[in-house]
């Protein structure tokens, strides 16, 4: 058997394994929510473990969530998901630096499916190039965990008291919260995009007329309009001039 010491490059099942459970711990909770909140919007069990395991997007499942409740279009969910997972692409393309040569074109379309936020963050941080066996085994347990735990909530959805099931529906909110409030305070860029975002968001929600566009519209043009802003007034190279 292959093993890490006798080759150039990082292709240990089990170590892709290993370093995954962590992630798939925290996609358990999760997606414990999104399960949840489907099954409480009207949707099956089955169709909730579905979209979960056709897709692997917490940020973009429960903002297409939001449209399917809420009964928008095939193109504003096109649009909506294209703007939220944009980074993907461009993850993907880093990411594609550190596989190994021998990654066939099949396995790099598979990985680029599994391609999450901290599967990236954990592949990328490896000190070696890593290989096919290593990946797969890297997103298998977040992938069995965001699944898992899909179903949990949306099983544990019609079973659970009205109360119950509205306390854990503020979990997603939190989540949100722990992700964007560290950068705020290391970064007055970051904070001022999302001040600029949620006075948008404000403005969507309480002015006439304004207040008769799409949410997932909304969500749209918040996110490119106050990522404009803060790319013109504190673009990256600015800010690590800074740093330095």
């Amino acid at each position: 058997m292959q093993t890490e010491a006798s080759t150039t490059y990082i292709n240990s099942l089990q170590k892709g394994v290993r370093d995954g459970i962590p992630i798939a711990l925290g996609y358990l909770s999760v997606s414990f929510t999104f399960g949840m909140m489907a099954v409480a919007g009207g949707l099956p069990v089955s169709l909730a473990v579905a979209i979960s395991m056709t897709n692997l997007t917490s940020a973009g499942q429960f903002a297409g969530l939001s449209l399917i409740l809420g009964g928008g279009g095939f193109f504003e969910m096109a649009l909506t998901q294209l703007v939220i997972n944009l980074r993907y692409a461009l993850m993907s393309v880093s990411l594609s630096q550190k596989l190994h040569k021998s990654i066939t074109l099949l396995d790099r379309l598979l990985i680029a499916f599994g391609n999450t936020d901290e599967i990236f963050a954990v592949a990328t941080g490896q000190k070696k190039e890593v290989g096919k066996k290593y990946m797969f085994g890297l997103i298998l347990m977040p992938y069995i965990g965001w699944a898992l735990g899909t179903f949990l909530g949306a099983a544990a959805s019609a079973v659970l008291p009205e109360a119950v099931r509205s306390a854990l529906g503020i979990a997603i909110y939190g989540m949100f919260l722990a992700i964007f409030i560290p950068p705020m305070k290391k970064s007055k860029a970051v904070a001022a995009v999302v001040a600029v975002a949620a006075g948008l968001s404000c403005i969507f929600h309480y002015v006439p007329v304004l207040n008769r566009v799409s949410s997932g519209f909304v969500i749209i043009i918040c996110a490119v309009v106050a990522a404009a802003i803060g790319a013109v007034l504190k673009p990256v190279e600015a800010i690590q001039e800074a740093a330095e």
